[in-house]
């Protein structure tokens, strides 16, 4: 991404600080708590100020007792406590309504993760969806627990004190802040080129980031093809590069930086000289002129402190953004929240085509019926548009003409819940969660018994693994099951579907990663789960749906035949072919395997 593209990306849509704004109103109550609280604080900040200024007057004028000095000293401590305490109250505050913010930002983006197509979602990777869910959104909580109290408090406390200085004489006050509009003008040269260098900084970043993450998840692929050296110069230069960016940007900030700084602390030089000047006229008291002193070395560090937020700001900024472009995604319209009544399981498509966003068309006019309780076989070349229209069925994107109609009813006019309900979706690479075998299978149905769980494990020939599992049914599968291999996941799933107990089952080269010898179980297992159900299959293995009772065969996205298997043979040269390279892979599969147990 180039820096350009960076900061138009966020001037498009809503504005990241409306985005804020809209978020920050939810726990307004406490913002505003937090405001007063720093308010008062800062109001109790300038007691002490006020102590040390008489406990001056009185010391110069010789009338400081012990009795009277106690007395501003303790009015000076309770003050100081005070606003410590009153300070603490505006943090805890604004952490809990940034925390509160964090929290519903999270919420919605989940809710809109799961309100938007999932064609959508799975266009966005795994990596980008982390970092906004877990960095990008954490990144929003320390400017705005901090800007409040210590931002709002410090410009609260620097305006009052250049008040004060202006209540004791404006001469001093001039002559104190004269450096600081000068300290600024420094500072604001500084940033003619931030927004453009921080988005290059933040490309640098996304990039590094990424070059590390292809590095460590194809450290395997490198070893195993020895392309170390190759591969470790990429990651090295893309590491050397971002630190040079970063360098850079620093070296070219450090002098303006450093200028400010050596300007804004230097008050002095124009309080001390002007403030003798006026007590030696006569016209500024030594009380004033000592607390002109004390004031002007207290009004630089909050305003240098509003300089420090300029760079969380912009952290927020991009935090915000890259939030609301997330939760900016297109939801799947839905018509009617009220379940739609349908007659039947049968699935009709009509005259259904589709592309990919502006991508050309992939489907072009699929017709096709699937009466109740039949079994229907999708079959045909790779990208030919089987697990399309099969996606098409359960809306992980919405047709572009044509339509999808269950028992009648379009998918499009009944509610996604009442449409998921409908369907059991299983597909190719599926996802167990790090949880037990058992649990996996019961996220099909979360009020099932374990007597029901355990059934529909034998139903998707599970029990051959599981009894071998040191904890059966409750081993745990691991992250992302990674505990069970492909071909035991996907008997998981497929167990998981039989106890949703959905009307309708698609199958999504469900089988695509089990053994030859499996093979029977599988067949067994779609034979347990299609009872009494409409079935689409999209066939990886042709043995598994040879006893289909229509199968479709899908190339270029049309369909080209439909027909039982014997009927293809004949009639289909694609199928025909696709048959015989079936079956040599299999009796090349059995001699490989015959082969190898005479050894």
């Amino acid at each position: 991404m180039s820096a350009t593209s960076g900061i138009s990306r966020r001037t498009e849509g809503r504005s990241w600080v409306s985005t804020l704004f809209s978020y920050a109103s939810r726990c307004k109550g406490k913002m505003v708590l937090s405001v007063i609280a720093s308010i008062a604080s800062v109001a109790a900040g300038f007691v002490p100020f006020y102590a040390v200024y008489r406990l001056m007057e009185m010391a110069i004028v010789g009338s400081l007792t012990w009795d009277g000095a106690l007395v501003w000293i303790a009015v000076a401590a309770i003050a100081y406590v005070l606003s410590k305490v009153l300070f603490g109250a505006s943090t805890l505050l604004s952490h809990v309504s940034a925390y509160a913010i964090l929290e519903s930002l999270r919420k919605d983006f989940v809710s809109k993760l799961m309100r938007a197509s999932l064609g959508t979602v799975q266009s966005k990777s795994i990596g980008s969806i982390k970092t906004v869910f877990i960095d990008r959104i954490e990144n929003i909580e320390p400017p705005l627990a901090h800007m409040i109290p210590e931002l709002g408090g410090s410009l609260i406390l620097a305006v009052g004190l250049a008040g004060w200085l202006v209540s004791i004489d404006w001469r001093m006050a001039l002559a104190c802040l004269i450096c600081v509009p000068l300290g600024l003008a420094v500072f604001a040269s500084s940033l003619k080129e931030f927004n453009a260098k921080y988005a290059a900084f933040m490309a640098e970043s996304a990039h590094v980031n990424s070059v590390i993450v292809e590095y460590i998840e194809g450290i395997q692929v490198v070893k195993a093809f020895n392309q170390a050296s190759d591969s470790y110069e990429k990651y090295a230069n893309a590491v050397k590069a971002f630190k040079d960016f970063t360098m850079e940007w620093f070296k070219s900030t450090w002098v303006t930086m450093n200028l400010m700084s050596s300007i804004m602390p230097t008050t002095l030089l124009g309080v001390l000289p002007v403030g003798l000047a006026l007590y030696l006229g006569g016209a500024l008291f030594p009380a004033d002129l000592a607390m002109c002193v004390v004031l002007a070395l207290a009004i630089v560090d909050p305003i240098a402190r509003f300089t420090s937020f300029v760079n969380e700001l912009k952290s927020m900024e991009y935090a915000v953004a890259d939030a609301a472009e997330f939760l900016d995604l297109p939801e799947l319209p839905e018509a009617d929240r009220r379940a739609t009544e349908v007659k039947d399981s049968s699935v009709e498509l009509k005259d259904v085509r589709f592309s990919y966003g502006e991508g050309e068309e992939v489907l072009h006019g699929v017709s096709l019926s699937m009466p109740s309780g039949s079994f229907t076989a999708l079959v045909g070349p790779s990208g030919s548009g089987k697990s399309t229209l099969a996606r098409l069925l359960v809306r992980h994107w919405d047709v572009d003409d044509g339509s999808i109609a269950i028992g009648g009813v379009d998918v499009r006019d009944m509610p996604l819940e009442q449409l998921s309900g409908l369907v059991s979706f299983v597909a190719q690479d599926n996802y167990l969660f790090d949880a037990s075998i058992r649990e996996n299978i019961r996220l099909g149905n979360p009020a099932a018994s374990d007597g029901d769980v355990e059934a529909a494990a034998r139903a998707a020939c599970c029990d051959d693994f599981v009894s071998r599992l040191p904890q059966g049914l409750d081993t745990p599968a691991g992250s992302a099951g990674l505990e069970l291999s492909g071909g035991e996941r996907q008997r998981v799933s497929i167990a998981r579907a039989i106890l949703k107990d959905a009307p309708i089952v698609v199958l999504d080269e469900a089988t695509a990663f089990t053994d030859p010898e499996s093979e029977d179980k599988i067949q067994r297992s779609i034979a347990r789960l299609s009872a009494g159900k409409t079935l689409l299959v999209i066939a990886h293995r042709l043995s598994t749906i040879v006893g289909a009772d229509r199968i479709a065969v899908i190339e270029g996205g049309r369909v080209i035949a439909t027909g039982k298997h014997d009927e293809l043979l004949s009639v289909c040269p694609l199928y025909s072919r696709m048959w015989d390279a079936h079956v040599g892979a299999r009796a090349w599969a059995a001699g490989s395997s015959g082969e190898g147990s005479t050894r």
